[in-house]
């Protein structure tokens, strides 16, 4: 094992992809003379030049079109998003042409294409620039969805998503680019749609994913200290969905909280509720909580950001409650 910040993890995944093919290379906004704007490209430029890491003008629609095509005709672009709240300037190009390429087609063209760039909150950036969107992307057939929580599942779930020969929106966060973890020497990949355990535990089961479930991660500590055992689960991959893993832990513990970093309306936490009353209801001895943000837009002030975000405290009331505390 070595050790990498999350944003070396990025970069050594798309290195090594891009040495072992010609047909992948990058392009975004700033990626190559600045390294992109969280320096997840660092010394991309150098070792593989300006055909292959690519600035582009501040057109997002622009690129993610010319990326879409690119990649109908035998290429493999990975887009770097300055934010996803950019990305809605070129959703256009995601949802009606990279999505659906290969349907109507008729199977006769594909579209590999990564589009990755930090998601959800970084702090006090204000409502347009906190915006969590893994849900809207899932919502569409045609793409894939991962959002990773640490280096290691960030390096093996990009090269995993460049491999792939559809669509792949990678969702990482502003907020994790420093964070440190140790990550597996040589060549490797962890499959698309495979969620991990990554606390056992017998009395509730907690599912999240991304850089919210540190709070997961915090409370389960609190919690442990109280006697109560929290299994947590790390979704890592919103499209396609593990919920089998999800179904086998809740017949475990028979209790369910989510904690996901969007709006309450119809996110990826309804979809799990759904999954998991319909697949293992009889195992339920409680009512599944979701914990989302507030549902407004996001907050400029500090103190009323603090309250719109979901935290530890949240998911230690919401175990509480399951457990009849």
């Amino acid at each position: 094992m070595k050790t990498l910040q999350f944003r070396e993890a990025i970069a050594e995944a798309m290195s090594e992809e891009m040495r072992k093919d010609p047909t992948v290379y990058l392009l975004g906004e700033e990626v190559a003379e600045y390294n992109g704007a969280y320096k997840a490209s660092k010394g991309m430029l150098d070792e593989f030049g300006p055909d292959r890491v690519l600035d582009t003008p501040i057109s997002e629609l622009g690129f993610a079109g010319i990326a879409v095509g690119s990649a109908m005709n035998g290429n493999k672009p990975i887009v770097e998003f300055m934010t996803f709240n950019f990305a809605l300037v070129g959703i256009d190009q995601i949802i009606n042409n990279a999505a659906k390429i290969r349907q109507m087609s008729g199977g006769q063209l594909n579209c590999p294409i990564v589009f990755r760039g930090p998601t959800a909150s970084a702090g006090q950036l204000a409502a347009t620039h906190s915006q969590a969107f893994e849900n809207w992307f899932a919502n569409t057939p045609g793409l894939k969805v991962v959002v990773p929580s640490n280096p290691r599942d960030a390096k093996g779930l990009l090269k995993a998503s460049i491999q792939d020969p559809d669509p792949v929106i990678f969702m990482e966060s502003e907020q994790m680019y420093g964070d440190k973890g140790e990550v597996p020497e040589g060549e490797y990949t962890i499959p698309l749609g495979v969620a991990d355990v990554v606390r056992t535990g017998t009395d509730v089961t907690v599912v999240s994913f991304g850089k919210i479930i540190k709070e997961a991660h915090i409370a389960a500590d609190a919690l442990e200290k109280e006697g109560i055992s929290i299994e947590v689960i790390d979704l890592r991959t919103v499209r396609p969905m593990d919920i089998n893993c999800i179904i086998e832990s809740v017949k475990k513990t028979n209790r369910l909280v989510i904690l996901e970093e969007a709006w309450p309306f119809a996110n990826v936490a309804s979809e799990i509720t759904y999954q998991v009353q319909d697949k293992a209801f009889d195992y339920l001895d409680a009512p599944v909580i979701k914990i989302n943000t507030a549902d407004t837009p996001a907050p400029y002030s500090a103190a009323l950001f603090k309250e719109w975000l979901p935290g530890a405290e949240d998911v230690i009331k919401a175990v509480k409650k399951v457990l009849y505390k």
